[in-house]
């Protein structure tokens, strides 16, 4: 559907529209409604079915409304982004930023995250240089992009990105990072989530501790009414020391926790469509290993049909 649809959404229909098509998504797409239903069992063996299950249904519904809140904000001026979100905690990035050095942002697929990236620029009055990885169709790439930079921006391909981070902070600019999302083993540091073990990266602790920026946790949020709410926390204390990978493994977890502390007190805004523990526990994800085990069986009778 074209964006002017969604742009003519009047704003006390959007979320009570992104909850019903939320609720017709979890219906209809089985895969995801089982990464979504194990992950938050494996994160919170505490809580009973019941609550799998309600808190399974709100994450498909936030996603629907985290959707069309990203098509309704192509056409926003930046007094409506302001205007739209509240802010608590903004002494915090403040003080961060005070000496004109930028500091370092760290957040997650958390309520609108979209939202975060656009607010950051109109609220600091200067680009944002944010880090993502490219989305693989064009056209949503490509639209994705334009929201994204819209008020200036500027957005690095997480493939080979760290040069150019560098780069920028040498320059003042702030970074903004989503570090929510698991790594290769070999591109990351092992930490404790939900008390499970799971990779992340350590791009904002090798930068922080190099550079000696703050690194501020911030998050965008979704409240009751349909409001959003960015959520500005203290800096994340950072160890120095002469082992260096110490201090990337320890600041990393002090991170890890501080993304999992908001994920607890919204745990249905959290993204967990991500199958985020299948490196160390695959078995938590049968139907995926089964789907690559047939991959690899394609690909060898293909090659074997070559060589005949």
């Amino acid at each position: 559907m074209p964006d002017s649809f969604f742009s003519r959404i009047p704003k006390p229909w959007l979320i009570p529209l992104g909850k019903a098509l939320g609720l017709s998504a979890y219906a209809l797409d089985l895969r995801h409604r089982r990464i979504v239903k194990r992950n938050l069992r494996f994160a919170n063996p505490d809580w009973p079915a019941e609550r799998v299950l309600r808190v399974s249904r709100q994450v498909f519904q936030h996603a629907a409304c985290t959707f069309l809140e990203i098509a309704q904000m192509t056409g926003m001026r930046r007094e409506d982004v302001l205007s739209r979100v509240r802010v608590e905690g903004e002494e915090h990035l403040t003080d961060a930023i005070r000496d004109g050095k930028g500091a370092i942002i760290i957040s997650a697929h958390m309520g609108n995250w979209e939202m975060a990236v656009v607010f950051a620029s109109c609220f600091l009055s200067e680009p944002l240089v944010a880090v993502a990885r490219t989305i693989r169709s064009r056209a949503a790439n490509r639209r994705i992009l334009a929201l994204r930079t819209r008020f200036g921006n500027i957005i690095l391909d997480k493939q080979n990105a760290l040069p150019k981070m560098v780069r920028m902070l040498r320059q003042g600019r702030s970074l903004g990072i989503l570090i929510d999302q698991g790594t290769v083993r070999s591109e990351g540091v092992e930490v404790e989530f939900f008390g499970k073990t799971t990779t992340a990266t350590p791009v904002a602790a090798l930068l922080g501790r190099r550079y000696g920026r703050p690194v501020v946790p911030a998050f965008c949020v979704r409240e009751p009414d349909g409001a959003m709410k960015v959520i500005i926390r203290p800096p994340v204390e950072l160890q120095k020391t002469e082992d260096l990978q110490a201090d990337l493994q320890v600041n990393t977890q002090r991170m890890t926790f501080a993304i999992e502390e908001m994920i607890r007190a919204y745990p249905e805004q959290w993204f967990w469509f991500h199958k985020r523990w299948k490196r160390h526990y695959p078995g938590l994800y049968p139907e995926d290993l089964a789907r690559r085990r047939r991959r690899r069986e394609k690909r060898k009778a293909k090659a074997a049909r070559a060589s005949g």
